[in-house]
């Protein structure tokens, strides 16, 4: 693709890096078979292509973007999809992710809309706070259908219906290995997982420590930044960012570390992206180290050769979330990893497609991401399993919504399979006089 920015526009980082992305697109259009809201919407605007040309012609003129632009870039995912299926490479998690930032300073949304972002920034990557919201919503959800905002209805309908206390194993602190150790890991336990799920990194320390890991809780270190910074957001989310590269630093240059563990894959993609975010900040080398350490939990297990398990009368829907798949490339290895352990594992038609989840997606698009639930619970349904697994919060949360089917994150299975507890969610189905899923062999 031809561009006609300045010379003084390509002095600006942001800009030169959008240059060369948008040079290597040849507009071929691969990318709409795979673009969910392409599929959906039916619109060439809702397509990466689309949005392409639209993000062109903003940033080239610098001009204030008008509702249609940012309606259409609002729209889209950052599920990635439109990577994987480019034959071109073109890097349009970074070019989106320059056009939310541009439009975040020049674009004066409506009230509603500011006041909604606002709030988000300021619970969601808060643990403490998030749970005062998930309380104050369970409370308000009998009322959702008098809210006339279907935004804050999904908001009321996010909260879950058991909101877990507080797990003590996030706390900073060093868990042993309980064999002799083969790694020193830190564990990144992220911000709203630990709110609306505490068995997540209860079973990856449980696990990690089983196979030989001692698991490091870093001090300071919190929220990725993902959930701002796709926002646009960007001053905030380099603010929570820093936070987490100086503390793992300190680990590194400490005691060292082999890895840092991520097992909410959203969070994954984007610390693995903190080298190119901090590029030409002062922490750029320490940036760089951290993303370069930064491994899905998925990653760090095939190297820890997991125990091969019994066969087990057990059939796994792995669903493979997008931030895994298309944003780490990751995708074999946690299907394989349960298939070691001893699971019958089955994937959905169309696995390659989003859930609709989409960090926070689902709250500031809700009609389009009901319609990706909805297809993604069917296409997983069919497959007819006794549990659902996948490697992400956001999406456990999305599917888990509309399935009576339970669904774990992938850790908690093989915590189970190799000595950890079942699995808590395996026993909150609707009837719950006899366990719906199997006890092991």
């Amino acid at each position: 693709m031809q561009t006609n920015f300045t010379p003084e526009q390509l002095q600006d980082p942001a800009f030169e890096r959008s240059n060369q992305i948008l040079r290597a697109c040849v507009h071929c259009g691969f990318c709409t078979a795979t673009c969910p809201t392409y599929q959906v919407l039916g619109d060439e605007l809702d397509s990466p292509r689309g949005r392409i040309y639209l993000m062109k012609d903003m940033l080239e003129n610098e001009r204030v973007p008008d509702a249609k632009t940012v309606k259409h870039i609002d729209r889209c995912l950052s599920c990635l999809a439109c990577m994987t299926t480019c034959p071109s490479g073109v890097h349009y998690m970074h070019l989106v992710d320059h056009a939310r930032d541009y439009i975040e300073q020049t674009y004066k949304r409506p009230m509603g809309e500011r006041v909604l972002r606002w709030t988000l920034a300021r619970i969601l990557p808060y643990p403490m706070r998030f749970r005062v919201a998930l309380l104050g919503a369970k409370v308000a959800r009998p009322f959702g259908r008098l809210v006339p905002d279907a935004r804050l209805r999904a908001m009321l309908e996010m909260a879950p219906k058991q909101i877990p206390p507080v797990s003590r194993n996030d706390d900073p602190q060093t868990h042993s290995a309980k064999t002799a150790r083969r790694k020193r890991v830190a564990l990144m336990t992220g911000c709203a997982q630990r709110a609306l799920n505490t068995d997540i990194n209860d079973a990856t320390i449980r696990l990690l420590t089983r196979l030989g890991c001692d698991v490091v809780v870093a001090q300071g270190a919190g929220c990725c930044g993902a959930l701002t910074h796709h926002m646009g957001k960007t001053d905030e989310s380099h603010a929570t960012a820093a936070k987490n590269i100086r503390a793992w630093a300190a680990e590194m240059d400490g005691d060292g570390l082999d890895a840092i563990v991520i097992n909410t894959s959203g969070c994954g993609t984007t610390v693995k992206d903190y080298g190119h975010m901090f590029r030409n900040e002062p922490l750029a080398e320490d940036a760089a180290r951290v993303s370069a350490c930064a491994m899905d939990v998925s990653e760090l297990l095939e190297q820890l050769d997991l125990p091969e398990g019994a066969q087990q009368d057990i059939t796994i829907a792995y669903h493979a979330a997008c931030s895994l798949q298309h944003g780490q490339q990751i995708k074999s290895a946690p299907k394989m990893l349960l298939k070691r352990a001893g699971f019958k594992v089955v994937e959905p038609a169309d696995s390659h497609l989003c859930c609709g989840s989409a960090g926070t997606y689902n709250l500031m698009q809700p009609e389009i991401s009901k319609q990706l639930k909805d297809r993604k619970v069917r296409t997983l349904e069919a497959k007819q399993p006794d549990v659902i697994a996948t490697g992400n919060i956001g999406c456990m949360m999305q599917i888990g919504s509309a399935t009576d089917v339970p669904i774990v994150h992938t850790v908690e299975l093989l915590d189970w399979v190799t000595g950890g507890p079942r699995p808590p969610a395996l026993d909150r189905t609707p009837d719950t006089r006899e366990p719906a899923i199997p006890m092991l062999r």
